[in-house]
């Protein structure tokens, strides 16, 4: 599917991403230090603030504790993210954006409400980092209006939300023609991170990383046995696009019939 995208395969530099809140800064640091050791990622996403946290950190202090521990954990060369997912209003979003510089956190994600693009376009006017968003936005006039004002510096569309590979081609290309990189959104190990995987692959304006979940099956029990085998392997911090027929996977038949089973179970 790349190829006939007009990609290659080959290697796609991955960020491990955590989607946990409910976790302490030095439990955080430690798992994500044996994720290095393990995969030998080079990039990190951790969290900060609070979902829709209308200025609130998750516990207080949580966000001013992780921060620096992540940065003093970690050597220079691995490079830090973070996700405050729609939490803060302009104004504390700037400070805490500040704060982030201060200690080397190179991508700031969805600092503002994600509906509201001239809050989220005032932070990214007043600050160096990266601010990136957009895997909320499912609308091709939305996705022109943010990429026309620059209302971020990376944009962040989901496959998957989105409606599709060539609605995200599209929006991708939109980037380009406006010297945006393309960062795509992919929580879960599961076909949006494959899709990803071939866009990252096909298009010119290709971000840094693919976002790439550690969450296991605490979080996502679901995600396990969905391929008869896992293209999902990282090897010294990349995944690898091959040259496998069409996706490159199969679909367990077990998982399908079981997931099946359950979903006309919850319906009767």
């Amino acid at each position: 599917m790349c190829e006939l995208l007009g990609g290659t395969t080959g290697k796609v530099r991955a960020y491990g991403s955590s989607m946990k809140r409910d976790i302490t800064a030095q439990d955080e640091a430690d798992r994500l230090k044996r994720h290095q050791d393990e995969r030998g990622f080079t990039a990190f996403k951790f969290r900060i603030g609070a979902e829709c946290g209308r200025d609130q950190d998750e516990w207080p202090g949580r966000t001013e504790e992780i921060v620096p521990l992540m940065r003093k954990s970690f050597a220079d060369d691995t490079a830090l993210l973070v996700d405050a997912n729609s939490c803060y209003s302009p104004a504390k979003a700037i400070e805490v954006g500040r704060f982030l510089e201060a200690n080397g956190i190179s991508h700031y994600e969805e600092p503002c409400p994600y509906w509201h693009y001239d809050q989220t376009k005032q932070v990214t006017d007043a600050l160096d980092i990266d601010v990136t968003g957009g895997e909320q936005d499912c609308s091709l006039v939305d996705w022109k209006r943010m990429i026309d004002e620059k209302v971020v510096d990376i944009i962040q569309p989901d496959i998957c939300y989105l409606g599709g590979m060539m609605r995200t081609m599209k929006v991708a290309q939109m980037a380009h023609e406006a010297g945006i990189p393309c960062t795509p959104h992919a929580a879960n190990l599961s076909l949006v991170t494959l899709f990803t995987m071939h866009l990252l692959r096909t298009i010119p304006n290709a971000g840094k990383y693919l976002e790439f979940s550690i969450e296991e099956e605490d979080y996502y029990p679901w995600q396990y046995d969905l391929f008869v085998k896992s293209p999902f392997d990282i090897v010294d911090g990349n995944a690898i696009v091959t040259d496998a027929p069409g996706w490159g996977v199969e679909v367990n038949p077990e998982w399908l019939a079981k997931s099946t089973y359950k979903i006309s179970s919850l319906e009767g």
